[in-house]
């Protein structure tokens, strides 16, 4: 902990001096115009990777970069899905997956997750098994496919949420999907999807 109020006294001293116009501003107005959906991975870090200022982004960070299939039940995951779109008016939602997820490894490689039950809850809650849409097998080639197609059932998943089914049915809105490959800082680009034709 000592670290990182290290960095917030570094931020104060180094960064917010210069940016204090911005923050005045983002302190009574926030308009971001893209809702990221990432993994919560540490090594994923949205703004880092789009070079995003503070209040560009509208970022959901979830363990698979998953999106629940949007349901009749409270859940903050569609909750924030709704606030970005219905609320704010993002014209545009990345989701992305990265390499070496650990979801996706558990999954691609049949771990026992007995030990994390929550974790094994929320990946058969979250329709996070497009396995039976990616190539069989373990390893590297095995994860990697099953990253891609994850990246595409949430895209999917997310369509189904009423607030950006309605967004993309007016044309106010567009999807993406992404890898980020952490070794290499490159992004793939998926798919551009737009389901209304926009």
């Amino acid at each position: 902990m000592p670290d990182l109020m290290d960095g917030v006294a570094n931020f104060r001293r180094d960064v917010f001096p210069g940016k204090a116009g911005l923050f005045a501003r983002l302190a009574t107005h926030h308009r971001p115009a893209t809702l990221f959906i990432g993994c919560s991975d540490a090594r994923v870090v949205p703004e880092l990777i789009t070079q995003s200022e503070p209040g560009e982004l509208f970022v959901i960070r979830t363990a698979g970069n998953l999106v629940p299939a949007h349901g009749p039940a409270p859940d903050g995951v569609a909750a924030s899905i709704e606030y970005a779109v219905a609320v704010l008016g993002v014209t545009g939602i990345v989701v992305c997956g990265h390499s070496g997820c650990g979801a996706m490894t558990a999954l691609a490689e049949g771990h026992d997750l007995s030990a994390a039950p929550q974790v094994a809850a929320w990946l058969r809650g979250a329709h996070a098994a497009p396995s039976r849409t990616a190539p069989a097998g373990s390893g590297p080639a095995a994860v990697a496919a099953l990253v891609r197609a994850n990246v595409s059932a949430q895209l999917r998943n997310l369509a189904g949420h009423s607030s950006v089914a309605r967004a993309l049915a007016a044309r106010q809105l567009t999807l993406h999907g992404w890898v980020f490959d952490i070794a290499t800082g490159t992004v793939e680009r998926l798919e551009a999807s737009d389901p209304a034709g926009a």
